[in-house]
């Protein structure tokens, strides 16, 4: 209350004051700790205690404009308080405004999908363009927010060089793009830690209170059809496989297989929507963690990988220009590849049993096998805690 009264003196434009409590609301969200489960609604309560025991023009103002972006389970209880504090406190200017309006939306895609920027136009008190900068790659985050003049989106073709990747603007559904943004938040949100870039962290409470009322359900896994995997492992390994023995083929048609496995589980845009940073989180990070390779397939990785890469975008109708940095995407990853590879250390528990499993000679197709394995590992540790710190007997 008191910055409140530093910035606005209870009074200012509306726009600029809603972000300003915007700006708060995201700082207790960010600040709490992974426990906390309301961070913004404890902020609420404790301003709300405090403007109702010394009211003020400030109080009020601060109150009414954290009832404009608040969580909804907050706003009931800082609307009753603006009942309150209003019978004695003049109420702000902007308090009576009927606010901003989405009028008009627009998204701009990179040719991997692995970016979009949206422009959402708003009239009202203040027209301004709300955007937001969306990345996929290693999950949905929403990277940048940000408050802009009301024709942003018409100087967006202006600000792009020639050279830079294609992101064509086009014209988006209002309601589309707020549920797009509202389904990025969610995302975004369950990311730990928390997002901590400056210009989010001032406008999340905003740009969810914009587009909350638009937030689609949860979708649930779409699986390539059986048909179509097997369609694509066929097509790409007749292509890779030409001339080469038939122990090198199937090699080659394993490594599709977990190209395809990783695009499925990890790349948001589709499995053969592979881009540099892709790429990059491939090698250096889901292999090392996720993947058991004997030597034959780390030999023949490298160049697999760019065959699967050329053939994945060629599918998805990418032009062969913007082919070749995923390619080199891959090469210059494939040094922190071959460092993580064999680091013990980041290993995820599937592969680390996976690999045991291995060198004890299990085919971790036969389930029986691998079942009666894991019973024998889990007693040997056991038995060697047991060794170590034998149990003490009372008597």
């Amino acid at each position: 209350m008191r910055d409140a009264r530093r910035q606005f003196g209870g009074n200012g434009e509306l726009l600029t004051t809603e972000a300003w409590a915007s700006s708060w609301l995201g700082l207790a969200w960010l600040e709490s700790p992974l426990t906390e489960r309301e961070p913004e609604r404890r902020l609420c309560l404790e301003v709300t205690g405090r403007a109702s025991t010394t009211p003020s023009p400030a109080g009020l103002a601060t109150i009414a404009a954290m009832e404009r972006v608040a969580p909804p389970d907050s706003r009931p209880m800082l609307a009753g308080m603006v009942s309150i504090l209003a019978e004695t406190q003049p109420l702000p200017a902007w308090h009576a405004s009927a606010g901003h309006h989405p009028v008009r939306a627009w998204r701009a895609v990179d040719v991997w999908d692995s970016e979009r920027v949206l422009f959402i136009a708003y009239d009202g008190p203040t027209p301004h363009t709300l955007m937001a900068q969306i990345i996929e790659t290693g999950g949905t985050m929403v990277d940048k927010l940000g408050l802009l003049l009301p024709d942003a989106a018409t100087a967006w073709s202006g600000m792009r060089d020639d050279g830079d990747i294609p992101m064509p603007l086009t014209d988006h559904g209002v309601p589309s793009a707020l549920a797009d943004l509202a389904a990025a938040l969610r995302m975004t949100d369950m990311t730990w830690p928390r997002h901590d870039d400056e210009d989010f962290v001032e406008l999340r409470a905003l740009a969810w209170a914009r587009c909350r009322d638009h937030l689609p359900e949860l979708p649930g896994h779409q699986p390539l059809p059986d048909s179509e995997r097997a369609r694509l492992i066929d097509a790409f390994t007749a292509a890779a496989t030409h001339d080469t023995d038939p122990e090198t083929a199937d090699t080659i048609r394993s490594l599709a297989e977990l190209f395809l496995d990783y695009g499925e589980g990890y790349i948001t845009a589709g499995p053969l929507a592979w881009s540099p940073g892709h790429a990059a989180l491939f090698l250096a990070d889901w292999l090392p963690r996720k993947a058991v390779l004997d030597h034959h397939q780390r030999t023949l990785l490298p160049d697999t990988l760019k065959q699967w890469v050329d053939f994945s975008l060629t599918e998805r109708g990418i032009e062969p220009r913007w082919i070749t940095p995923v390619i080199e995407a891959v090469d210059i990853h494939l040094t922190d590849f071959l460092e993580a590879f064999d680091d013990h250390t980041s290993w995820g528990p599937a592969k680390q049993i996976a690999t045991l499993l291995t060198s004890r000679g299990i085919d971790p197709n036969d389930q029986d096998a691998v079942n009666a394995a894991i019973r024998t590992i889990n007693a040997e540790r056991l038995a060697r805690q047991l060794t170590q710190h034998p149990p003490i007997h009372n008597y």
